[in-house]
C-alpha cells in the first residue's frame, strides 16, 4: 500500500489512549504526526502548522468535532485540508451531519489500524489529485488567458502593419512616380541640350578654320580650342545623361549571348584617339568564356573601365583584361592597371555618382562608373573594385554564364 510519509496528519481526540496507538502506528507508517486533545489546542496547532489531513474525534469536551469542521471549512485557509471523523456513533444522521459539514469520511470506533492507514493514504491522494487537477486548471485558465492577450495583440499588430504597408506602398508608389518625373525630366534636359551644343560645336570648328589669316589667330586659335573642349565635356555629361535616364527607363530588355571579343574590339576601336593621347597599351585575352547580357550595355561598361583605366592607370598605362569562370554558374569579366590605386575610403565611394577621385589629374563628371554599377545590377550581376594603395586597380563585373 502506498504511503505518503512527507504527509503531516493531525489527531484531535480527548482520549489519551487513543491518541497514543494512534500517534506511534502513523508515525512507523512514515507519516509526521501532530495531536490535539479538544478543538481549541487544534486551531493552535493548525495556525502553527498546517496539516495535510486531520483525523477528528466527534464526541469531545467543549467544542465537539462537528462544530471544529464547521469552523475549519469555513476559512479559507483551512477548507481544503480533509478531515476523517472518528467516532462510535454509528447513525446514518450524525454521518449525514458530518458529511454536510465537509467531512470527506468516517471511522468508526474501536479502529482498526489498517483500516485507518488505508482510508487515510486514500484521501491523500485523492487530495493531491485534487490540487493538481486545480493547478492544471489555474494553469489551463492562465493560457487562456494569455493566449487571448497575446490574440488581442497580434490583432491590434496586423491591424497596425496593414496600415503600415498601405502608407509604404502609397509612398512607394509617390517615390516611383517621382523617379519617372525625375528620368524623363534628365532625358528631356540632356536632349534639348544636346542639340545647341552640337551646334556651337560646329560653330566653334567652322571659326577655326577661317580664322587662319587673322592677325591674332594664334591668341583666337587657344581661345576656341578651350571652348571646343568645353563643349565636348558638355556633350560627354549629356551623353551619359541619356545612357543613364535609357538604362532606367528600360523595364524590360532581351538577354542575348555576348561575343565579347568582338565588343572589346569595337570599344577599342571607338578609344583609339584616348589610346593614342595616353600612350597606353591593352592586353586582350585570345578567348572569352560565353556570357549574356545585353550587347549594348556591356559595351558602355567597357568604354568606362578602358576609359578610366587609361587616364588613371599611370604613366602611358598598361591594361589587362580577362575574364574568370566562378562555381555559381557566373563570369567575371575584369580590368587591372598598374596605377597608384586605391584607399579604402576610395573604394567605397567610388560607384557613387558624380564623385571623382582623381580631381587633381583628369577632368570628369563623376557618372561613369556609377552607370556601370546600374547597368550590370540591371543585369543581374555585380560590380566592384579590388586594390591597395601602390597596388594598382582591378575593376570588375559578374554576368550570367551561358
Amino acid at each position: 500500500m502506498t504511503t505518503f510519509y512527507q504527509a503531516t496528519l493531525l489527531v484531535v481526540d480527548d482520549v489519551p489512549d487513543n491518541v497514543k496507538v494512534l500517534l506511534k502506528f502513523l508515525s512507523k507508517a512514515g507519516f509526521k504526526v501532530l495531536a490535539a486533545k479538544e478543538g481549541e489546542q487544534a486551531f493552535r496547532v493548525i495556525e502553527q502548522i498546517r496539516p495535510d489531513l486531520i483525523l477528528l474525534d466527534i464526541m469531545m469536551p467543549g467544542i465537539d468535532g462537528f462544530e471544529v469542521c464547521k469552523i475549519l471549512k469555513s476559512k479559507p485557509e483551512t477548507r481544503d485540508i480533509p478531515i476523517i471523523f472518528m467516532t462510535a456513533l454509528a447513525d446514518t444522521t450524525s454521518k449525514i451531519k458530518g458529511f454536510s459539514l465537509g467531512a470527506a469520511d468516517y471511522i468508526t470506533k474501536p479502529v482498526q489500524y489498517e483500516e485507518v492507514l488505508a482510508r487515510v493514504n486514500a484521501h491523500l491522494n485523492l487530495h493531491r489529485l485534487q490540487t493538481e487537477l486545480e493547478e492544471q486548471n489555474q494553469r489551463l485558465l492562465y493560457e487562456i488567458r494569455l493566449r487571448k492577450e497575446i490574440e488581442g495583440s497580434l490583432q491590434n499588430t496586423n491591424s497596425i502593419l496593414a496600415e503600415r504597408t498601405m502608407e509604404l506602398q502609397k509612398r512607394s508608389f509617390e517615390l516611383e512616380e517621382r523617379n519617372r518625373e525625375l528620368d524623363a525630366f534628365a532625358h528631356t534636359v540632356a536632349h534639348d541640350l544636346k542639340n545647341p551644343l552640337t551646334g556651337i560645336v560646329g560653330v566653334v570648328d567652322l571659326l577655326n578654320d577661317f580664322s587662319i589669316d587673322h592677325p591674332r589667330y594664334s591668341e583666337f586659335s587657344r581661345y576656341l580650342r578651350l571652348l571646343s573642349a568645353s563643349n565636348q565635356q558638355m556633350l560627354n555629361i549629356i551623353e551619359a545623361l541619356l545612357l543613364l535616364a535609357g538604362v532606367s527607363r528600360q523595364i524590360e530588355f532581351e538577354a542575348h549571348t555576348l561575343n565579347m571579343s568582338v565588343i572589346v574590339a569595337e570599344v577599342l576601336d571607338s578609344q583609339a584617339f584616348l589610346l593614342e593621347e595616353y600612350r597606353g597599351t591593352v592586353e586582350v585575352p585570345k578567348d572569352w568564356p560565353i556570357a549574356k547580357g545585353y550587347a549594348p550595355w556591356i559595351r558602355e561598361v567597357w568604354v568606362n573601365f578602358i576609359t578610366n583605366g587609361l587616364k588613371y592607370g599611370g604613366s602611358s598605362p598598361t591594361l589587362t583584361l580577362g575574364a574568370t569562370v566562378q562555381p555559381n554558374q557566373r563570369i567575371r569579366f575584369w580590368i587591372r592597371d598598374r596605377g597608384p590605386g586605391l584607399s579604402e575610403e576610395a573604394r567605397n565611394c567610388l560607384f557613387t555618382p558624380f564623385t571623382r577621385l582623381h580631381q587633381q589629374h583628369v577632368q570628369g563628371y563623376g557618372l561613369g562608373l556609377s552607370i556601370v554599377k546600374h547597368i550590370v545590377e540591371k543585369l543581374g550581376g555585380e560590380v566592384g573594385v579590388e586594390s591597395n594603395p601602390g597596388e594598382g586597380c582591378l575593376f570588375y563585373f559578374t554576368l550570367e554564364a551561358c
